[in-house]
């Protein structure tokens, strides 16, 4: 059995482990419900603007002729991988690395696959066993649409000088603080537009219909990369305080154990102590 004060330090490195945890828990509550509510109100936003666009290209006839809906025999394949800067989240960043090594070794096996990486998780992983043409790990210190915009600009962009037949996102999708869903998004091309005909027989359109859906792809797109990253950000939050919970409760536990362990220890040294003299006693005696 260890010695008093051996366990006298376990239970002071636990409980400074369990102030730490407890902390990190608080911190990441409070910065959750303001991603939390991001995330929430722009759902809704996203979801209208896609609806938009499919009711609008519903009506078109034939297709909307737009770079960005080419579909090409894909050889080559960019995956947009989302994690975080920091760990200590459970398996909010291994879930992402996990599924983006799934789609190098089965969906798109045989095929040239690179990554880039948004968060320095998924960069210091896919770095070492792929090709990371690049890595934004700032865009969470300033997260707003418009530095968004520029990373899915230049996937457009990339695109449609078709360098990639295909890109897709892998992100965590928040759902609530406990659970995050791991989600693979069809980016580019993007996905067949489908509505009810005739939807939009009521209305009267200035400029065309066509050249409407060909200003809302850029902006639906925009606006799905940052979805998945304001997903992706509240998820982290999520992920981390979930699990500084239950770090915070298994070293309460840990320290409850070693204090009983230590109070054994502490009577079982008095009882040695009391022997030994009354030993030392009667041997006088005698």
């Amino acid at each position: 059995m260890a010695n008093l004060k051996e366990i006298r330090n376990r239970i002071t490195s636990v409980s400074s482990t369990m102030q730490i945890t407890s902390a990190m828990k608080m911190v990441s509550a409070a910065k959750l419900k303001k991603a939390q509510d991001a995330i929430t109100a722009m759902r809704p936003y996203a979801d209208k603007l896609t609806e938009l666009l499919q009711n609008l290209s519903a009506s078109l006839e034939g297709d909307c002729g737009s770079i960005y809906a080419s579909n090409r025999t894909v050889n080559r394949v960019l995956v947009v991988a989302i994690t975080s800067n920091r760990g200590l989240c459970g398996a909010f960043n291994s879930n992402i690395l996990k599924q983006s090594t799934n789609l190098v070794e089965n969906i798109y096996a045989g095929k040239q696959v690179d990554f880039m990486a948004i968060g320095k998780k998924a960069n210091d992983f896919l770095k070492k066993r792929y090709n990371v043409i690049s890595n934004h790990n700032g865009i969470f210190d300033d997260l707003t649409f418009d530095n968004v915009s520029e990373i899915a600009k230049v996937l457009m962009e990339k695109f449609s000088k078709g360098e990639y037949d295909r890109i897709d996102i892998v992100y965590n999708k928040f759902k609530n603080a406990a659970t995050q869903l791991v989600m693979t998004e069809q980016f580019l091309p993007i996905l067949p537009l489908e509505g009810e005909e005739g939807s939009n027989s009521d209305y009267m359109f200035e400029p065309s219909k066509a050249e409407i859906v060909e200003q809302l792809i850029p902006k639906s797109l925009k606006t799905q990369l940052y979805k998945a990253i304001r997903d992706s950000f509240a998820s982290e939050h999520g992920a981390r305080m979930t699990a500084m919970h239950k770090a915070t409760d298994n070293a309460k536990e840990l320290r409850d154990q070693l204090k009983l362990t230590y109070n054994k220890a502490r009577q079982a040294a008095i009882t040695n102590e009391i022997l030994e003299i009354v030993g030392g006693a009667e041997a006088l005696n005698n």
